[in-house]
């Protein structure tokens, strides 16, 4: 090794060098970057793709002696892991491992926290702690791991320090069992991006699951009995009637979690065996989504850009609930407002509050259903205008009219595809030559998770095999014994052993040109506006999938999953 006084004997970058892992120069822009921004050496290099986190955890074990272990391969010791309070694992980042000879051996973001090691062992009644080596990746998804898998009975006799870490949620945070439980899984949920929680009631067990990326995972079962006062508990923080249990309620709170604020939307259902509780989690003041993040192809971005800054006219977003039409409408809105243009949105209920709109909530009770609201709204001398969504005739005829005198209309519908939304219009009552000359452009879209990059594995499978899944998957007239490179999801520690971590968008712009006009006037079907479409280049949500599938991105299961 070159003598530099870059590399100082002993440190980490010493060692990665010795094993080749990175060269002098490497580190030398490291260093440069690390004396400008002041943060840690490893994080930079791994950040700058010079190696990787298990690379800076080997070079640590080099330097203090710690033994390197991948949780991953050796996996999570519940009971091993409960020895210390989670909460306190979680804010020192640190977990119990395995136990040998008397000894406990801790995976520690801080290895040399001597304090820390003194406390673990007063914790776990003198043990001797011996700190190991672990990537942090690892560590944060295995602490996650152990906060979805918290029961009940282990916050029954909670210690001060995981009162505290429950306060941002309930400032008077009681000893009930069922407090306890529902803080604990609104807790959960936000630190694991879910975006629903369900407490379901069955024969003997309450259930509870998250939704994430899309999917229901079961994180818990506790005993039936504990129902009824989760349900009362639920109730009294969204502000219903704790004695009504034979109707359906809805009601909402806000709650504040690791310094985050959500609003959440709570709706409780009576079914069979007791009230099926359902809250969706909405951040508030998370950053807004532009369109530059999502994930359009090139062409089919063009297209999206140009029409929605056309002076007037109808888009439509489709697709099913939870496919991310309303961030699509959001980052649109973000596009095309400034300070030149007066935008009102009609929003039932107000999902992401958005600087510079004049956004209104609509009241059924009151009579501001969507189709009065957008009477009104004309009268306010809008430039662009969002309906919140297409939900009945009246509404969708009030939105044509309204693009045909001259306002941008956004809006939602529920359709399968994008060509489905013009015979949707004509079944809702909207007469054919209207949606002909208002209707500029249809999205329809759905979300597919994205295969997690540190697990994902490349395998060879056949044509023949592939297009028994995919028939219309490309082949080139390849031979059905010819084989591909896809990948397929395995799952790891660092997603839940799911194979998936986050979602993208699949899309399909149907841009209406004349000749579409033409077919909408005398109500073509939409498999003809379809055809039409793809020969104008419209890329189908199949055919975008399939790209995702060749990219890497995601794997043939997903697909099969989300599109038709």
């Amino acid at each position: 090794m070159a003598d530099n006084n870059v590399v100082i004997p002993g440190s980490i970058g010493y060692f990665l060098i010795k094993g080749k892992i990175i060269t002098e120069e490497q580190l030398a822009q490291a260093l440069e970057i690390q004396a400008q921004e002041k943060g840690l050496l490893g994080q930079i290099l791994v950040d700058m793709g010079f190696c990787t986190e298990a690379d800076i955890s080997r070079a640590i074990e080099q330097k203090t002696g710690c033994k390197y272990v991948s949780i991953e391969e050796i996996g999570v010791n519940f009971a091993i892991a409960n020895m210390v309070p989670i909460e306190y694992s979680v804010k020192k980042g640190v977990l119990p491992l395995y136990e040998e000879d008397g000894r406990l051996f801790v995976a520690m973001k801080n290895p040399n926290d001597v304090v820390t090691r003194d406390n673990l062992s007063v914790l776990t009644g003198g043990m001797e702690i011996v700190p190991v080596i672990v990537t942090d990746t690892e560590l944060d998804a295995a602490l996650d791991t152990i906060l979805n898998n918290v029961n009940v009975d282990e916050f029954e006799d909670a210690d001060e320090e995981q009162n505290d870490a429950l306060e941002s949620l309930d400032n008077d945070l009681d000893e009930k069992p069922a407090v306890q439980l529902v803080n604990q899984v609104i807790t959960n949920a936000v630190r694991s991006g879910a975006s629903d929680i369900h407490f379901e009631p069955m024969e003997k067990t309450l259930r509870v699951r998250l939704r994430i990326d899309g999917v229901l995972h079961e994180i818990m079962t506790q005993p039936v009995k504990l129902h009824a006062s989760v349900a009362s508990r639920v109730k009294v923080i969204g502000g219903m009637d704790i004695a009504e249990r034979r109707i359906p309620q809805d009601g909402r709170t806000t709650v504040k979690v690791d310094e985050r604020t959500f609003d959440i939307r709570i709706a409780v259902l009576p079914s069979v065996y007791g009230e099926k509780i359902v809250m969706r989690l909405l951040e508030r003041g998370s950053k807004s989504v532009q369109l530059k993040d999502i994930n359009f192809s090139k062409d089919q971005e063009e297209k999206f850009l140009n029409t929605i800054h056309l002076p007037y006219g109808f888009l439509l977003v489709t697709g099913p609930t939870g496919s991310g039409k309303s961030t699509t409408l959001y980052a649109t809105l973000a596009e095309v407002s400034d300070i030149t243009k007066h935008v009102i949105t009609l929003e039932d209920p107000v999902e992401r509050r958005m600087a510079g709109l004049c956004q209104v909530q609509m009241n059924s009770k009151a009579g501001m259903t969507f189709a009065a609201a957008l009477r009104s709204v004309l009268r306010a001398d809008p430039d662009i205008v969002m309906v919140g969504e297409i939900r009945d005739g009246e509404t969708a005829k009030i939105a044509v009219e309204s693009a045909l005198t001259g306002h941008m209309v956004f809006s939602t519908l529920h359709t399968n595809d994008a060509p489905g939304a013009v015979t949707r219009l004509d079944e809702m009552g909207v007469e054919p030559f209207l949606t002909a000359s208002s209707l500029v452009g249809v999205l329809a879209q759905r979300l597919i998770r994205v295969l997690c990059p540190r697990c994902k594995e490349e395998i060879e499978i056949t044509y023949e095999e592939l297009l028994k899944s995919l028939p219309d998957f490309p082949h080139d007239g390849k031979k059905p014994t010819d084989t591909i490179k896809i990948h397929k999801a395995k799952g790891c520690i660092a997603c839940n052993n799911t194979g998936y971590k986050g979602r993208q968008g699949v899309f399909e712009f149907l841009q209406v040109t004349n000749e579409m006009r033409e077919l909408i006037i005398r109500r073509a079907s939409s498999a003809e506006i379809k055809e039409l479409a793809i020969k104008q280049g419209m890329h189908t949500l199949r055919q975008e999938g399939i790209d995702k599938i060749l990219e890497g991105t995601t794997s043939v299961e997903e697909v099969l999953r989300v599109l038709v």
